[in-house]
């Protein structure tokens, strides 16, 4: 059975262990979607710090349509805040590249930006990069390596999408953060439908190891393998002498 409140109190313990060794007197630094991952790793990291700690980024590229979504959270949070808009940034460096980018490379560019975001940030702010990916988009690969897949520390990345939902509602954040759907902020589609299975099927499976269709367990186990490699650290050749 998961205990959504001690996971909480754990979780908040880890992140004070995390900065006493790692930053001290260092800021949390979060990019706010104003999706469940990031709306919990925020309140995570005031729960721990303090909300004067806490810094929110909101970074949309040009319009985002729930950007309401995001401002809600860090209102309710109250936490400092700044709102970083990086399409002049995507669009200019889309004009350096001399060829045709692929659908891939232009749906990627604005996650590493963001990251990229979040390191200026922080290095001015005395600050440590919060990584909000969690264990379901990470078992199938659904994130942006060097982008959104990375940073200083991760309070949800060994938490299923359920388990994060469980998460934020014993951390009092308003239900429609928690229960909104993920997008991919692209095509419009939410996650499942670009992934063809819900999350509820994919949380299942990966604590239960059940899933009754046989089809969405192939697309479940072939993700999970050919995105294994975003989980590792990069390898390196080891001379002998």
């Amino acid at each position: 059975m998961f205990d959504a409140e001690k996971v909480k109190n754990d979780c908040v313990r880890w992140i004070r262990r995390f900065f006493e060794k790692n930053g001290k007197d260092c800021n949390a630094i979060v990019g706010i979607s104003g999706g469940k991952d990031s709306s919990v790793v925020a309140a995570l990291c005031c729960e721990a710090l303090g909300k004067e700690r806490v810094i929110g980024v909101l970074m949309p590229c040009g319009v985002q349509n729930d950007i309401d979504m995001a401002q809600l959270l860090v209102r309710h949070l109250g936490i400092r805040n700044y709102t970083i808009n990086i399409k002049n940034s995507v669009e200019s460096l889309k004009k350096e590249i001399p060829f045709e980018l692929s659908r891939q490379s232009t749906i990627n560019m604005p996650p590493r930006i963001r990251m990229t975001t979040l390191y200026a940030v922080a290095q001015s702010h005395n600050g440590r990069v919060a990584n909000t990916c969690n264990l379901s988009e990470d078992w199938v690969g659904y994130s942006t390596r060097y982008g959104d897949s990375v940073g200083d520390f991760s309070p949800c990345s060994h938490l299923t999408v359920t388990e994060v939902k469980a998460v934020g509602k014993v951390l009092g954040l308003p239900d429609i953060l928690i229960e909104k759907p993920p997008v991919d902020g692209l095509s419009g589609k939410t996650d499942e439908e670009n992934l063809g299975f819900t999350y509820a099927e994919l949380d299942r499976y990966i604590r239960e190891g059940i899933i009754e269709d046989s089809s969405k367990k192939e697309i479940i186990d072939r993700l999970h393998k050919i995105n294994g490699f975003k989980l590792k650290l990069m390898p390196s050749f080891i001379p002998k002498f």
